[in-house]
């Protein structure tokens, strides 16, 4: 299970911070009222550190160029070039944005607007240090022209142009990389703060260029470096911030990024196609473009293609959590005749983004032939709508009724659960005490399976939750029947 190093005070301050735009200069909301296929769409940025995420196509790079015009440096056509009569849908191209810059006013937001007619942009622009890092940074050293001056065998480089990497920089990118960089160097002809030239040295001790290192350790190197030389209240824009990296990477990338954001008030925008870039975010960090529609909340990437109708599956399932997607398998999984492989669940992160992405799948015209429907906690303040197929888990916490009404019938089926958790039946009784200490001593009904876990011996937690839910099923199978039943006519079966 993934363990953020970024502290829960770092988030809620941060949060805070941004909620109460206690910034110099924040980009606070970007107001698409008409660009290429987004209209009339509103995005708020209400933690500095923001992902967009999306199926190819579906508008993040328009997210982010439309996030980066408002300001002085970064010239509309970089992201909005047009090519000649292919392009007429440009006209009257229109956003709009509320934005923080106390050089301007002291106490309120500014409004902006930025659109496309007659033939050009027209905006006011303000003053913001503004990095934007595209795709092609991880494009190896070998393919840049800028570095074919260095390819070069006879080339030597005076010492006064080689500098150490600084120990700020050195354990930053460390931490991204997984590896010591204090004997990586880098080569700087001018003042303008660009590395030109990497060098490193592995732990033989020896030295090697840019040319041999990875695609992803040279862009962070350069990532990092330019970034920690910002000033405060400056933004940056990554696109595809997987990009080079693998998965610990990524969120080692996010965590700094959140951590730069706490400690220089720097803000980010980054687009990504990696559920690993998402885990250090809090909810509201996360925006998810679909089919021309923008969605806030901590989406499955996976999930995207089955909203956008982008699957093979007969029948999509969204519930709340990823305990509730385990209940749900493990109902169909124990009833016969039922094609499973044709049938998606997508936990979603709340009970409103479970409703939102079914009502959303269900308006979709490519989805009518695989219908959907919601499934929301026994304790969500939704509402049951059978009509639309929004239905409800049995219970209140789905935790706590699962342990519970397990725990009711530990007469009948300790024997049952010994053998699901992989123990002895002569342990049942040991392992019935146990769920009546953890019972008592439980808190919060999220650790109630890893407080029992660990208890009988570090046991995962998920073995843990899918033993619970095997005897659930077995002992209350009428309650089982009764939820599928709402929908039954749609799950696939066998023929």
């Amino acid at each position: 299970m993934y363990q953020s190093e970024i502290r829960d005070s770092t988030i809620q301050a941060l949060i805070e911070k941004a909620r109460n735009r206690n910034y110099g200069k924040y980009l606070c909301k970007v107001f698409l009222n008409r660009v290429r296929g987004l209209q009339n769409q509103t995005i708020s940025f209400d933690f500095p550190v923001t992902a967009i995420i999306g199926t190819n196509g579906g508008g993040k790079t328009t997210i982010i160029g439309s996030s980066a015009i408002i300001y002085k440096h970064i010239q509309p056509k970089k992201y909005f070039a047009r090519g000649g009569n292919f392009d007429l849908d440009m006209a009257n191209w229109e956003i709009q944005y509320e934005l923080i810059d106390r050089t301007k006013v002291q106490n309120d937001s500014i409004r902006r607007t930025a659109n496309y007619r007659r033939l050009r942009w027209n905006r006011d622009p303000l003053e913001r240090q503004v990095l934007d890092f595209g795709v092609s940074r991880t494009v190896p050293p070998i393919e840049k022209n800028e570095f074919n001056r260095f390819a070069n065998s006879k080339i030597t480089f005076d010492p006064s142009v080689i500098h150490p990497i600084s120990n700020i920089l050195g354990s930053a990118i460390g931490r991204i990389l997984g590896k010591d960089i204090s004997q990586f160097k880098y080569v700087r002809f001018t003042t303008s703060g660009k590395i030109d030239f990497l060098s490193g040295t592995n732990e033989a001790g020896q030295q090697f260029s840019e040319f041999h290192f990875g695609a992803g350790e040279s862009s962070i190197i350069r990532m990092v470096s330019q970034i920690e030389a910002l000033p405060e209240n400056s933004l940056v824009l990554i696109e595809e911030i997987e990009n080079g990296l693998h998965p610990v990477a990524t969120i080692k990338m996010v965590e700094y990024l959140i951590d730069v954001a706490f400690r220089n008030k720097i803000q980010t925008i980054f687009t990504t196609h990696s559920n690993d870039a998402l885990k250090p975010l809090p909810d509201m960090a996360i925006w998810a473009t679909i089919t021309g529609k923008l969605f806030q909340g901590k989406l499955n990437i996976h999930s995207l293609r089955a909203i956008s109708g982008e699957v093979e599956a007969s029948l999509v399932i969204f519930v709340e959590d990823p305990f509730a997607k385990m209940w749900i398998e493990s109902i169909l999984r124990s009833l016969d005749g039922i094609v499973m492989e044709t049938i998606e669940i997508h936990p979603l992160s709340g009970d409103g983004n479970a409703i939102k992405m079914h009502n959303h799948h269900t308006i979709n015209p490519t989805t009518t032939d695989k219908p959907s429907v919601c499934i929301i906690d026994g304790d969500s303040r939704q509402n049951v709508n059978i009509e639309n197929r929004i239905y409800r888990l049995p219970g209140e916490s789905p935790e706590t009724y699962i342990f519970n009404s397990v725990l009711e019938k530990m007469n009948e089926f300790k024997i049952i659960l010994a053998a699901a958790l992989h123990k002895k039946p002569d342990d049942a009784d040991k392992i019935e005490k146990i769920l009546k200490e953890v019972k008592n001593s439980n808190m919060d009904p999220h650790l109630l399976f890893s407080q029992v876990g660990l208890k009988l011996g570090l046991l995962p937690e998920d073995l843990v939750k899918m033993a619970f839910l095997t005897v659930w099923n077995q002992a209350y199978p009428e309650e089982a029947k009764t939820l599928i039943d709402n929908f039954d006519q749609l799950i696939p079966k066998e023929k």
